[in-house]
Protein backbone atom coordinates (compact mmCIF):
# COMPACT_ATOMS: atom_id res chain seq x y z
CA UNK A 1 0.00 0.00 0.00
CA UNK A 2 1.27 3.29 -0.88
CA UNK A 3 1.53 5.83 1.90
CA UNK A 4 -1.10 3.73 3.72
CA UNK A 5 -3.92 5.16 1.45
CA UNK A 6 -6.15 2.63 0.14
CA UNK A 7 -6.70 2.02 -3.66
CA UNK A 8 -9.29 -0.36 -5.41
CA UNK A 9 -6.25 -2.77 -5.88
CA UNK A 10 -5.34 -3.59 -1.90
CA UNK A 11 -8.63 -6.04 -2.07
CA UNK A 12 -7.24 -8.43 0.84
CA UNK A 13 -6.71 -4.96 3.00
CA UNK A 14 -10.23 -3.56 1.75
CA UNK A 15 -11.62 -7.07 2.70
CA UNK A 16 -10.12 -7.07 6.32
CA UNK A 17 -11.10 -3.57 7.19
CA UNK A 18 -14.96 -4.55 5.70
CA UNK A 19 -15.06 -7.33 7.86
CA UNK A 20 -13.75 -5.11 11.05
CA UNK A 21 -16.29 -2.52 10.38
CA UNK A 22 -19.47 -5.21 9.61
CA UNK A 23 -18.75 -8.14 11.61
CA UNK A 24 -22.33 -9.78 11.05
CA UNK A 25 -23.13 -8.86 7.12
CA UNK A 26 -23.16 -11.62 4.91
CA UNK A 27 -20.76 -10.26 2.25
CA UNK A 28 -22.99 -12.28 -0.28
CA UNK A 29 -25.97 -10.23 0.94
CA UNK A 30 -24.69 -6.81 -0.16
CA UNK A 31 -25.28 -4.68 -3.38
CA UNK A 32 -21.95 -3.76 -5.39
CA UNK A 33 -23.49 0.05 -5.15
CA UNK A 34 -23.37 -0.61 -1.30
CA UNK A 35 -20.08 -2.53 -1.42
CA UNK A 36 -19.10 0.23 -3.41
CA UNK A 37 -20.37 3.12 -0.96
CA UNK A 38 -18.43 1.27 2.19
CA UNK A 39 -15.46 0.79 0.60
CA UNK A 40 -15.18 4.91 -0.03
CA UNK A 41 -15.86 5.49 3.36
CA UNK A 42 -13.21 3.26 4.78
CA UNK A 43 -11.04 5.51 6.82
CA UNK A 44 -7.78 5.39 4.84
CA UNK A 45 -9.27 4.86 1.97
CA UNK A 46 -7.94 7.18 -0.74
CA UNK A 47 -8.54 5.77 -3.95
CA UNK A 48 -10.88 7.17 -7.56
CA UNK A 49 -14.02 6.42 -6.72
CA UNK A 50 -14.58 6.29 -10.27
CA UNK A 51 -12.00 3.48 -10.90
CA UNK A 52 -13.50 0.55 -9.44
CA UNK A 53 -15.74 -1.66 -11.70
CA UNK A 54 -17.64 -4.83 -11.28
CA UNK A 55 -14.70 -7.15 -11.46
CA UNK A 56 -13.15 -5.61 -8.56
CA UNK A 57 -15.94 -5.36 -6.40
CA UNK A 58 -16.85 -8.99 -6.82
CA UNK A 59 -12.79 -9.60 -5.80
CA UNK A 60 -13.44 -7.38 -2.62
CA UNK A 61 -16.64 -9.19 -1.64
CA UNK A 62 -14.57 -12.62 -2.17
CA UNK A 63 -12.20 -11.49 0.20
CA UNK A 64 -14.29 -10.57 2.49
CA UNK A 65 -16.17 -13.90 2.82
CA UNK A 66 -12.40 -15.21 2.99
CA UNK A 67 -12.05 -13.47 6.20
CA UNK A 68 -15.38 -14.07 7.68
CA UNK A 69 -15.14 -17.65 7.08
Amino acid sequence: MAEDKLVWTDVREIAIRLAEVHPDVDPLSVRFTDLHAWVTRLPGFGGDPKKSNEQILEAIQMAWLDERD
